[in-house]
């Protein structure tokens, strides 16, 4: 049908904010693009942009347009690229967010497995904590640790990672070993930043205990938190997998063995359901890989 190729063309101009940038990256040109836009105003009855010599904005009509026509182009071309993965596989650059130390410990190997099984996809990765705009910029997926943002995104669980206590030998000498988990409120604690930073949740079986924690390092890297508590800065809460190497080498040691904290999930977060063949495989992918941990 005519409305919805123009349907289409309207998605793309909104998406450049700009008719000539929007024949530029779909190849028509933009007289055929303000034509056809014009022609799908007429048709609804309502104004949807506001065309100055310089540039366009959304009137609130077609803000709410966008937001339905976006969908419905989404969903038409992953039904399109189903159809087409019958016959290859899936291709293209694959954008995705993770957190450095959890990206280089335990995705960089997983990365590697899945390029190999899918030469046909290139990959973007942006290795930061930051809370990346799914909807603005352009990223396919998100993976973060830590309970998922209160949004419209979509979040789906990959795996959970037991964490415990751990300190290097020679901090423990000099301050001491805490033998209950009060004792860590006088103790150096290296601590993430999230919305509880100073408060470090620990189990016993069925026991759950909230200790005030502080110290004089706060960061937004799991990476450096480890390598600080290897050079005898304090106590820090680590994923097992994480320290392995550590904890063989005498580097680190677990402290209060018989707690943990409490486990971290690991999500996927993506704009939308409708997802591409390339990130929908790389998240099952994920999802089954770190299900081992």
């Amino acid at each position: 049908m005519k409305i919805l190729n123009d349907m289409a063309l309207f998605v793309e101009v909104v998406k450049a904010m700009s008719f000539r940038g929007a024949a530029d990256a779909i190849n028509v040109p933009s007289s055929t693009l303000s034509r056809r836009v014009s022609a799908l105003e007429k048709s609804i009855g309502l104004r949807l942009l506001h065309r100055t010599t310089r540039k366009i904005e959304l009137t609130e009509a077609g803000q709410l347009y966008f937001e339905r026509c976006k969908r419905i182009v989404d969903e038409a071309s992953l039904a399109h690229e189903q159809l087409g993965e019958m016959l290859a596989q899936p291709s293209g650059v694959l954008r995705a967010s993770m957190p450095e130390g959890f990206a280089n410990i335990f995705l960089a190997p997983l990365v590697a497995d899945f390029a190999r099984s899918y030469p046909g996809i290139r990959f973007e990765l942006d290795l930061s904590p930051r809370p990346v705009d799914l909807v603005s910029e352009p990223v396919d997926v998100a993976i973060r640790m830590g309970a998922p943002p209160s949004s419209n995104l979509i979040a789906r669980q990959l795996a959970t990672l037991p964490r415990y206590l751990y300190a290097s030998p020679d901090y423990l000498a000099n301050a001491g070993e805490p033998s209950e988990p009060a004792d860590l409120a006088r103790h150096e604690c290296l601590r993430l930043r999230t919305v509880e930073s100073d408060k470090w949740a620990l189990l016993q079986g069925s026991e759950n205990v909230e200790i005030m924690v502080g110290g004089r390092f706060l960061l937004n890297s799991v990476g450096m938190i480890q390598r600080l508590a290897t050079l005898h800065m304090g106590i820090a809460v680590l994923a097992k997998d994480i320290v392995m190497d550590d904890v063989a080498s005498g580097k680190l040691r677990r402290v209060l063995p018989d707690w943990q904290a409490t486990p971290i999930p690991v999500y996927a977060i993506t704009e939308t359901r409708l997802l591409p063949a390339k990130t929908q495989r790389f998240i099952d992918f994920l999802r089954e890989h770190l299900a081992r941990i």
